[in-house]
């Protein structure tokens, strides 16, 4: 018997896979273009499909989880406006970036050092800051400084923060030329760069980045589809799955506070780079192997943290800390 095109037990496997990147997506604001197109490239899928389908469904999850977002008003639509088009012109010098690369043979290797090294990066800083959020002395803060600057035109942000949109514009042009350099879709860059490089809370910068991200894959799901290049039963039962699981996540939010968003978000990145350099390392030296334990590394890492997540969230809505993994989840 079949369902949206496939078999049961395979739908049944990408709801329950929509539900667990869309929980994330709507907790961080990031996409989960990084894991749904690895995953259809392992079952075989050609890679045109893999990526179209994989925008097809962060575009479906932002609209879900931007809503939400909304609903929480969590969204600041003055950053994300200037955002969208700041980063639409970087994403287009990061493209030719790479095109210049590519003829001189080098592409692969640079792209592939340069995202390891920008998620293990982002995920270390991430963390030094959630854990040294208690100790005042031990830290820095970027935003001050950057508020601190008066350069005409200036802007107010939610929170009550007052910014220059000169920096703003740059900020996101260059998270655009990052983005478009490495091929991703910039969620993983935006989020900290809006908290740490403008002093956007936490909450604001993941609705703020959903919202951008929604404008960003309308225009890429159009474009692949075009090319027929769009799996449309895989990206339905994945956005069924998704459509609860973005509720739960951007729900979470509400539930625990900024340090622990931050904490979360560390883990993720850091996995990340850790699952890539394993796959770049087997794939360098023929050790096939290691390709599936990035998968599972990637993969492992999205469950446990989704679970953490949903976890925390229970326990501070019950006001309950006071078990064994409601006192490591909030630790």
């Amino acid at each position: 018997m079949d369902l949206l095109g496939m078999s049961i037990t395979m739908a049944g496997v990408f709801v329950g896979f929509g539900l667990l990147i869309g929980t994330l997506f709507g907790f961080f604001g990031m996409g989960g273009s990084f894991l749904i197109t690895p995953a259809l490239l392992v079952m075989g899928y050609p890679a045109k499909v893999a990526v179209g389908s994989g925008l097809a469904f962060v575009f479906g999850t932002s609209i879900i989880g931007a809503l939400r977002h909304r609903n929480h008003g969590q969204i600041d639509y003055k950053l994300a406006a200037i955002m969208t088009v700041s980063m639409t012109i970087g994403i287009e010098g990061g493209k030719h970036a790479v095109l210049f690369l590519e003829a001189t043979g080098m592409a692969d290797q640079i792209v592939s050092i340069a995202y390891v090294g920008l998620l293990a990066t982002v995920g270390l800083l991430t963390l030094r800051d959630a854990r040294s959020a208690n100790d005042e002395s031990a830290s820095f803060d970027l935003s001050e400084r950057v508020q601190s600057i008066e350069l005409p035109p200036m802007v107010t942000l939610k929170g009550d923060i007052r910014v220059s949109g000169v920096i703003v514009f740059t900020i996101g042009l260059v998270v655009g030329v990052l983005s478009g350099f490495l091929g991703v879709g910039g969620g993983f860059l935006l989020m900290p760069a809006m908290m740490y490089g403008l002093g956007v809370p936490a909450t604001v910068a993941v609705g703020t980045d959903i919202l951008q991200i929604t404008i960003s894959g309308a225009y890429g799901t159009f474009a692949y589809a075009q090319a027929d290049a769009v799996a449309l039963p895989v990206v339905a039962a994945l956005l069924i799955g998704s459509a609860f699981g973005a509720r739960i996540g951007a729900g979470a939010t509400k539930l625990v506070d900024d340090d622990e968003i931050k904490g979360y978000f560390a883990a993720m990145l850091l996995a990340g780079s850790l699952a890539v350099a394993t796959k770049n390392f087997g794939t360098a030296y023929g050790i096939d192997a290691l390709n599936t334990v990035s998968i599972m590394l990637i993969f492992g890492a999205a469950i446990l943290v989704s679970g953490a997540v949903v976890l925390a969230a229970v326990c501070r809505l019950r006001g309950d800390h006071t078990g064994t993994l409601c006192r490591f989840t909030t630790s």
